[in-house]
């Protein structure tokens, strides 16, 4: 018997009709849980905190990326496009992190220390509290103080001999030659003032006898010129940077 001529004749033992019409429809199912979404990841935050907005810090040589059409501004007024666009109502500020010339160390890293970012300047200053608490002994190059400590002890270098030193070390691993010496150290010199490029080997020889024992932290580079190495003789205090102009 179809269903049809149940809901129709219905028996004294049927069910309701609305019961048959009940079973023979389609059964509904409720519809399933949206999924929860993934939880963001746990702030480690301060009591009584609430981030506010972010800093990004960015290092990069900017004479090598003039090279290629890019300069700090460029780069400024892109991201603040970006960040019109994803987020109107964000407020920026921009500022330029200024280092002493021929400043080592990886480019990000010498910008926060320039821009005085907190974990940058305690680390600086951990470093530099455990060095002074070594027992004297080795080289100790003071970038900050312009001085070169030997085992424990102040070394009477020249500034031009520190300059020259400074210079290798704070390009390890690099070979420089004679000519970069020469046009970096005496830059804006006169012709008389400047020396040559053998006059180098004679201020590197100057240098050297001023190290002692230490002497081969500068290496020569047969034909070419200078270098420094990772030496485990040598420490490198850095400075704190210096203020920031506000340029955009």
């Amino acid at each position: 018997m179809s269903n049809t001529a149940l809901l129709e004749r219905p028996t004294a033992d049927a069910r309701p009709a609305r019961h048959l019409r009940a079973v023979t429809s389609p059964v509904e199912t409720a519809a399933p849980a949206p999924a929860a979404a993934p939880e963001a990841p746990a702030r480690h935050l301060p009591a009584g905190t609430t981030p506010r907005g972010f800093a990004l810090y960015v290092g990069f040589d900017e004479a090598k990326v003039a090279a290629s059409g890019v300069s700090l501004g460029t780069i400024v007024e892109a991201l603040r496009r970006t960040l019109s666009e994803l987020a109107p109502t964000a407020e920026t500020y921009a500022t330029v992190a200024l280092a002493p010339v021929a400043a080592g160390g990886r480019d990000v890293d010498v910008v926060r220390l320039a821009l005085h970012e907190p974990s940058a300047v305690a680390r600086t200053k951990q470093e530099e509290s455990a060095e002074e608490d070594r027992a004297p002994g080795g080289v100790v190059v003071d970038i900050s103080r312009k001085r070169v400590l030997i085992d424990g002890e102040s070394a009477a270098f020249t500034f031009k001999e520190f300059e020259l030193l400074q210079y290798l070390v704070l390009r390890e691993g690099r070979t420089i030659e004679r000519a970069e010496l020469v046009s970096s150290l005496w830059q804006g010199s006169t012709d008389d003032e400047a020396p040559g490029e053998r006059t180098i080997d004679v201020h590197v020889r100057r240098l050297r006898a001023k190290l002692g024992r230490y002497e081969d932290i500068v290496r020569t580079v047969r034909g070419i010129g200078y270098r420094f190495d990772r030496h485990a003789d040598v420490s490198i205090r850095y400075g704190h940077g210096t203020p920031s102009p506000d340029r955009f």
